[in-house]
């Protein structure tokens, strides 16, 4: 992943390779994959950042006479996909979504990304270093394969088959991100049955984020090869854990872990500990962005290991965030409320302005939280100053919508069009009459 490409390496590959069809694929502002496929015969054209596509029909873009919108190919992205037919392989490129005039739209997720990295590299650091812990869940399918409430099996935390009956389909799913070259670091069941968990190696942001979407699109295909369907969503089953992706994540200065300090008693850096501060600050507020979704919050409650309260330890995992116990290069942070219906670039985006936000203002971090939180007592997480994440969707973007630190690393076109959006989902959840009501009153009253 990551390797650097010319024009003519790529047109040298797909006449080698025989590739018929490109997917040019950009995200649009709630973290869906979108493309534009032309036939291989284009390919120049798009090279050379000459395909244009209609932007009011994405969710979020712009309106319908301010449409013209051009794909800009990161040729680094390069990918054949694997899993296609070898007749009629098809490969894709990652693109950035630019203006007419030249310049980067301000609705384009992956370039708000690369601004507020911009903004780090004006503060001296040369990369934001992510490694994701994206979860996710195994379904049966029906006999036209929709979906089911079936779960594939009955494992737990670290099961093997036959107990993890998903263990061949994650198995290919790992061969498979191999293969397109993907460090991967663990793959195993998770706590819940029929949840899954594979670990791959961290990367610079923003092609962190690409790894994200690319793998959640492999997860998805290889599942339905199985026979199973795929979900990141947050809390798809009541009484079990939910799936996260919790995000372990440090700044460098060239080689040099910036959160590293030797003579710290914790091995941590000032640096780390006012960006820790500053993540810490800003996470009731653009939860919002990492918890995007009504279900997001059935997922944050206490007694599924997922955080619930804001505060951070480097011993436990009940607190929001967790250092882990490796020191050097490999001093960390790991924010543990994210999930995966998360935008990936816009989740990278606010923890980092949340972070580089606490080393600008050279905020002080709190004392660590070394008990578990949800055995203290409200008047316990009082006198220790902890406090909850939202409890709702609803809460979170009131939270976000006032904090200006955030909302304005973002930028209005991108902050009024997501408000807008998760308004009217929340409206149509509160005014829904769920199952949960009519079994409860029905027959009451």
């Amino acid at each position: 992943m990551g390797k650097s490409y010319t024009k003519e390496e790529i047109l040298k590959i797909v006449a080698e390779e025989d590739v018929r069809y490109i997917r040019l694929q950009f995200t649009d502002l709630f973290g869906m994959i979108k493309n534009v496929e032309i036939p291989v015969r284009q390919l120049g054209k798009a090279l050379n950042n000459q395909v244009m596509f209609d932007g009011s029909s994405i969710e979020g873009f712009v309106r319908i006479e301010e449409s013209d919108m051009y794909l800009y190919p990161d040729l680094s992205t390069w990918l054949i996909f694997p899993w296609e037919a070898k007749e009629s392989k098809i490969a894709r490129l990652i693109c950035d979504v630019y203006l007419p005039n030249g310049n980067p739209f301000a609705g384009d997720p992956r370039g708000m990304l690369k601004s507020v990295l911009g903004e780090a590299k004006m503060l001296g650091f040369t990369a934001m270093n992510v490694g994701p812990e994206p979860e996710f869940f195994l379904f049966k399918t029906d006999g036209s394969g929709n979906p089911t409430m079936d779960l594939n099996d009955n494992g737990g935390y670290f099961d093997l088959a036959p107990v993890d009956l998903g263990e061949n389909c994650r198995r290919e799913i790992v061969l498979t991100l191999e293969g397109m070259g993907y460090e991967i670091e663990a793959s195993h069941h998770e706590v819940a049955p029929g949840q899954h968990e594979i670990d791959f190696k961290y990367a610079n942001a923003v092609e962190a984020a690409d790894q994200i979407q690319t793998f959640k699109l492999v997860v998805k295909n290889i599942a339905r090869k199985h026979g199973l369907h795929a979900t990141f969503m947050p809390k798809p089953l009541h009484g079990v854990n939910g799936s996260g992706m919790h995000c372990h994540q440090s700044l460098f200065r060239g080689n040099e872990n910036a959160f590293y300090d030797k003579k710290d008693k914790l091995g941590m850096s000032e640096i780390a500990k006012q960006y820790l501060a500053g993540i810490l600050k800003h996470a009731y507020s653009f939860a919002a962005i990492t918890n995007p979704t009504v279900n997001s919050y059935k997922r944050l409650v206490p007694g599924y290991e997922a955080p619930s309260y804001i505060a951070w330890s480097e011993k436990n995992r009940s607190p929001l965030v967790r250092i882990p116990a490796s020191r050097g290069m490999s001093t960390r942070i790991e924010l543990r409320n994210p999930d995966s219906s998360a935008n990936p670039y816009l989740a990278l985006a606010v923890m980092l302005a949340a972070g580089l936000d606490g080393i600008k203002s050279k905020a002080s971090l709190c004392e660590p939280i070394n008990q578990n939180i949800y055995q203290m007592t409200d008047g316990e997480k009082e006198h220790a100053g902890i406090k909850s994440l939202p409890k709702n969707l609803e809460e979170a973007i009131t939270a976000f919508e006032t904090n200006k630190v955030i909302t304005s690393v973002l930028g209005e076109h991108i902050s009024n069009h997501f408000i807008a959006a998760k308004r009217i989902e929340w409206e149509s959840f509160r005014t829904q009459v769920h199952a949960w009501e009519r079994e409860q009153y029905i027959m009451y009253y």
